[in-house]
């Protein structure tokens, strides 16, 4: 199922949405807790701000953004919304619901999307969506349906490695390099 370096880049010009998991994609998959107020327990996730500036590059670009998560977070909600994510679905395990919702607010179709899971419940967009991406340290049946396999792990820049390859192939990058003086 693996795609081409041709393929890749011809189904990377055509993606419009780029839609995400979560735990094992903006993050390593770990969760921590800290102590709160009380008796009462907090989650931390950690971040990686290099996939958050790809998110501000896309935005720029007009391509637009979005997440499906089997889980609930605040944390997840303040660095989607600080980064401009216009999609924020969670506690979704079933994801086909909020997919097919997404679809109709955007009015784009299955060819224009981007998919990027490490785990079983991704499989079903995965299979679905024109550029399905299992990250580095997904479960092997999920790279086994992928398009393409990030050299990256989940949080540690395997978002920015997906929107690198799409705004390479849609004429977005090189603008974004000359800008930083390195093109």
């Amino acid at each position: 199922m693996l795609l081409t370096a041709e393929e890749l880049r011809a189904r990377a010009q055509k993606i419009r949405l780029i839609l995400t998991d979560v735990d094992g994609v903006w993050t390593n998959g770990k969760l921590s807790y800290v102590p709160g107020t009380g008796e009462e327990m907090v989650e931390v996730k950690s971040f990686n701000t290099q996939d958050g500036m790809a998110f501000r590059w896309a935005h720029t670009a007009g391509l637009k953004t979005g997440l499906i998560s089997g889980r609930e977070s605040p944390g997840v909600t303040h660095r989607a919304r600080m980064l401009g994510v216009t999609y924020i679905y969670q506690n979704f395990l079933e994801k086909i619901p909020p997919y097919e919702e997404i679809l109709k607010h955007s009015g784009l179709g299955d060819a224009e999307v981007a998919y990027l899971g490490d785990d079983l419940p991704d499989v079903p967009l995965m299979r679905r969506v024109g550029l399905g991406v299992a990250v580095a340290n997904a479960r092997p049946q999920v790279k086994g349906c992928a398009h393409y396999i990030t050299a990256a792990h989940g949080g540690d820049g395997a978002i920015r490695e997906v929107m690198e390859i799409i705004m390479e192939a849609q004429g977005i990058w090189a603008k974004i390099l000359e800008k930083y003086g390195v093109a």
